[in-house]
């Protein structure tokens, strides 16, 4: 049988990372830049084995915990897809992603494994699909996800989310410049997720009227993106960091890298992603992003990408 092959970029989110789990609107992109991708092959040796050297597992699915993040993948699509007997198999997985970095690491890694395995088997499957077996996915290992990482990934186009609601692609009005700025401290989403859930548990009123705000920042970029005003964005990212401090899901390390960016010609910047660690994105000038990313580096980034919305 030919071998299949699938890949899946990466994703940053712009504005509304943790209160889109309680019903705001978020957006999103695919970062190109950054992705997964998997070879799917017939094996002559029994079993299904799995080389991801990124994540340095080598190993035979049975032995894996059924609960595993790619374990998990192949399990439930064999199982939905009706898979039997169990194929032999060789799975290549890389990846350009960090883990835990708020790219979307175990999203893309998700998404290209199941286009993959559906193509390898056959199986004629829609973004639809990929994207709800996928968000089934992301609830074993984040608790509640909002379902933006998959969403935008599958895809693989700029995106406005609420949650339970039609996903909504948008229109960017003029392109504009981010550098994604990686601290190198990899934190899970699924205890920052938790934590602030655990605030608003405590305090419902004060943390809803936040999460509004979120909200509010969240729509005005939208119409800001759409209509080219690139240059509000800036401020409203600034807006956008101050209340993601509040909700306890920045770090010192984070904030560090946000005020380098401001202070060295960002037009804004803020924290993305889970927090506790990962990444920050900042506005830039097109001829003003390499100054800023070689600042990152010097603050203390441990990688930087350059990418364009458009």
């Amino acid at each position: 049988m030919v071998m299949t092959q699938a890949s899946a970029p990466g994703k940053i989110i712009l504005f509304g990372e943790h209160a889109v789990v309680y019903g705001r609107p978020a957006l999103a992109i695919p970062v190109m830049q950054v992705h997964a991708d998997v070879n799917v092959n017939a094996s002559s040796r029994p079993g299904i084995w799995i080389d991801a050297p990124d994540v340095n597992l080598h190993a035979e699915l049975n032995t894996l915990p059924s609960d595993h993040p790619i374990a998990s993948v192949i399990h439930n699509f064999l199982f939905l897809w009706r898979v039997s007997p169990f194929p032999n198999l060789e799975i290549k997985i890389s990846s350009l992603i960090p883990v835990a970095s708020g790219l979307g690491s175990g999203a893309s890694v998700t998404v290209a494994l199941t286009r993959a395995l559906a193509a390898h088997f056959n199986r004629p499957i829609t973004n639809e699909e990929v994207n709800a077996f996928a968000y089934e996915i992301e609830k074993i290992h984040h608790g509640t996800p909002s379902g933006i990482d998959n969403t935008v990934i599958t895809f693989a186009k700029p995106v406005y989310f609420i949650k339970g609601n039609p996903i909504e692609t948008f229109h960017v009005g003029k392109p504009f410049t981010l550098v994604i700025g990686d601290t190198g401290i990899r934190a899970l989403t699924k205890e920052s997720v938790r934590d602030v859930r655990k605030l608003w548990e405590a305090d419902q009123l004060m943390w809803e009227t936040i999460f509004d705000e979120v909200g509010k920042i969240a729509k005005n970029a939208r119409s800001a993106i759409e209509s080219g005003r690139v240059n509000k964005l800036g401020e409203l990212m600034n807006q956008n960091h101050v209340l993601l401090q509040k909700m306890t899901v920045s770090s010192p390390e984070l904030d560090h890298l946000v005020t380098t960016a401001i202070s060295t010609g960002a037009l804004g910047a803020k924290m993305s992603g889970g927090g506790r660690g990962g990444n920050m994105i900042a506005l830039v000038a097109s001829e003003w992003a390499e100054t800023v990313s070689q600042s990152l580096q010097r603050a203390g980034a441990k990688n930087t990408i350059i990418t364009q919305v458009s």
